[in-house]
């Protein structure tokens, strides 16, 4: 098996658990900025130069550094180069990015087990404290998504599923799950970061539907509907990431 297999398929640790190589280079970036003492704005080494520091290949570096980017370890501006990334990601970074790791099912598994614990009470909330503003933005976002679907638009219905998830925590009026909105599904994005998610996915006609269900509970001020809805909804988006995953995996 050449270096960049071997690097991209990964090993495994002394206790016997897989680590993808992607996920080993991406820690070994982020202990190079450690040790450099690099701070938030400062320049990183080119992909090339990572890849000889690190005795391993551009692509692996490349993977690795499409997970950083996620978590808000490293900002890539084209053109411009690699970068520490600013303190508000290196913040949450710290918080949660430690231990998630986004090829890990069981890992996958416990972060949508928290979204759904989540985004149930930000739904069922919003159905009790929405605006009209914030009601017609929610709107708004599923009409994208519909558009982004029909017209195969991938970046439009990704950008609108955002704006919808974080519509509905906004309606929560409740800082605390608008920042654990975000943290989950910034969590979440490290999993479309390694090519889960690039295509629109089996789900996406369905999710369109179901984000409509959560509007029209949220609308019609109905708690319990959005909060089931909002279930029926995450559930359906993990089986679709299982089957990503497993895909990309084993072929």
């Amino acid at each position: 098996m050449s270096d960049t297999a071997g690097a991209l398929t990964g090993g495994t640790e002394g206790n016997g658990e897989y680590r993808p190589g992607y996920e080993r280079v991406a820690e070994q970036i982020l202990e190079f900025i450690a040790e450099s003492r690099l701070t938030p704005g400062d320049r990183l080494p080119t992909e090339i130069e990572l890849a000889g520091r690190l005795g391993t290949s551009r692509a692996v570096v490349r993977e690795a550094v499409k997970i950083l980017s996620a978590l808000g370890r490293v900002r890539a501006h084209k053109g411009r180069g690699l970068f520490v990334a600013d303190d508000e990601g290196m913040l949450t970074a710290s918080r949660w990015g430690g231990f998630f790791r986004p090829t890990d099912l069981d890992h996958i598994f416990s972060l949508f087990e928290f979204r759904r614990v989540q985004e149930m009470a930000a739904s069922s909330l919003a159905a009790t404290r929405a605006t009209p503003a914030e009601l017609r933005a929610i709107e708004v976002a599923v009409e994208t998504c519909r558009h982004g679907f029909v017209h195969g638009q991938v970046e439009v219905f990704n950008q609108a599923d955002e704006d919808f998830h974080a519509g509905v925590a906004a309606a929560s009026h409740n800082t605390f799950l608008v920042e654990a909105v975000r943290d989950a599904r910034r969590l979440q994005r490290q999993s479309s970061a390694i090519g889960i998610h690039d295509v629109l996915s089996e789900h996406a006609e369905a999710a369109v539907e179901e984000h409509a269900a959560i509007y029209e509970a949220i609308r019609d001020g109905r708690p319990e509907a959005a909060a089931q809805a909002t279930a029926v909804h995450l559930d359906k988006t993990l089986e679709d990431y299982r089957r990503a995953i497993q895909r990309r995996l084993f072929g």
